[in-house]
């Protein structure tokens, strides 16, 4: 039995040697070609470009009016007729509502016929005056007389002055029933409709006029702003220009009008004020605004897309090109980033190319080639937060 079994041992070790052998023999031969290179990354470059930069301070503002009145009516009455349309812009003296004028009319024919009696009365008193002072000297006369009737002459004439004043107030009044507008304007929505009676107490008037060319914006900057503002202001004009809310669509350019005479402790910030002519109307009374001015203007400075530059957890850096082609980090400061222009104070050299788009597939010493923006892609679902 033993020795069977060890016939058979030897056997299937015979049988394996023999296809260990086989399969050694017929294993391929390893390949001698050489590894093949990874194709270089698609990206968008720019060169680092020497130019002129102006130096701008930004801040969030609110358009406010230059002017705004509420008409109230300086008398009472019966509103009889309306002269404008809602939202109708309107001219300095344009009648803008009518108040039953009948009343004030009446009282200023009262007080027109208080003084023409008053006059007649003077006329009167000095004719019988001039009369008596002649027979005065001849005797026919009193001095009673004369020294009474100069009196009675002084006292009509402050009569008359009386009378004129109650004209005055007269007119005054019969010109307030009609409303007219304090100054150039746009009209808002009517308060009161017609047929209704109008005081000078009543608190809505009877609409809100705003004057919207020009306006003013006042916006915020840093208190620590200030210094370089007052040194451009002690050069001259400051420009200012202001934005929509999105920064994009330029709306209008004016002129810096002042910075406020007390920042704010508790914000750390100034308001400022800028005058613009707004003659396209593009800036309307309450809605907010982004404001730019330009304090300074950096000569020869060290530009490049905002785009190019990323972030990392030791700072701002940028992908630079290299004459192979390959990618090397370098890091940089940014001194303003301003419509898509990005200032260097620091980290780069004109002429040096640097990568703007794509750079979500690079590190260190990864090959690049420039292409156009429409085959670089410039985020990834893994860059995404999602699965790649």
């Amino acid at each position: 039995m033993r020795t069977f079994i060890s016939r058979s041992l030897m056997v299937s070790a015979a049988i394996g040697a023999g296809v260990l052998g086989w399969v050694v023999l017929n294993r391929p031969a390893p390949s001698s070609a050489p590894a093949v290179a990874p194709a270089p990354v698609p990206v968008v470059t720019a060169v680092v470009k020497r130019e002129d930069v102006p130096i701008v301070l930004e801040g969030l503002g609110t358009v406010q009016a230059l002017k705004v009145a509420t008409i109230h009516s300086q008398v009472a009455g019966l509103l009889e007729r309306v002269d404008f349309t809602e939202g109708q812009t309107v001219k300095r003296g344009d009648v803008l509502a009518q108040i039953d004028p009948r009343l004030y009319q009446a009282r200023l024919a009262q007080a027109q016929a208080q003084l023409a009696r008053d006059k007649a009365q003077v006329t009167n008193v000095q004719t019988n005056l001039g009369r008596n002072e002649p027979l005065l000297q001849r005797g026919y006369a009193t001095e009673q007389q004369v020294t009474d009737q100069k009196a009675q002459v002084d006292q009509l004439q402050n009569t008359l002055k009386a009378d004129q004043a109650a004209i005055d107030d007269a007119e005054t009044e019969f010109e307030f029933a009609t409303l007219r507008a304090p100054f150039d304007g746009v009209t808002g929505i009517l308060q009161v409709d017609i047929g209704n009676v109008i005081r000078p107490a009543d608190p809505g008037g009877i609409v809100t006029m705003t004057q919207v060319q020009p306006v003013s914006v006042v916006f915020t900057l840093p208190a620590a702003d200030i210094p370089p503002v007052q040194a451009a202001l002690a050069r001259g004009p400051i420009a200012a220009t202001v934005y929509d809310q999105g920064g994009t669509k330029k709306l209008d350019t004016g002129s810096l009008l002042l910075i406020n005479n007390q920042a704010n402790p508790t914000s750390g910030t100034v308001q400022l004020k800028a005058n613009f002519p707004n003659a396209e109307r593009q800036l309307w009374p309450g809605t907010f605004v982004n404001a730019e001015i330009t304090t300074s203007v950096v000569k020869d400075a060290l530009t490049i897309p905002t785009d190019a530059v990323q972030q990392n957890d030791k700072g701002q850096f940028v992908y630079v090109v290299g004459a192979d082609g390959k990618v090397a980090i370098k890091a940089v400061e940014i001194g303003q980033r301003e419509r898509g222009t990005a200032l260097i104070a620091k980290g780069l050299d004109a002429g040096e190319t640097v990568v703007v788009q794509g750079q979500y597939r690079l590190v260190a010493g990864t090959l690049v080639k420039a292409s156009s923006p429409g085959d670089v892609p410039n985020t990834s679902t893994a860059s995404a937060g999602m699965l790649p």
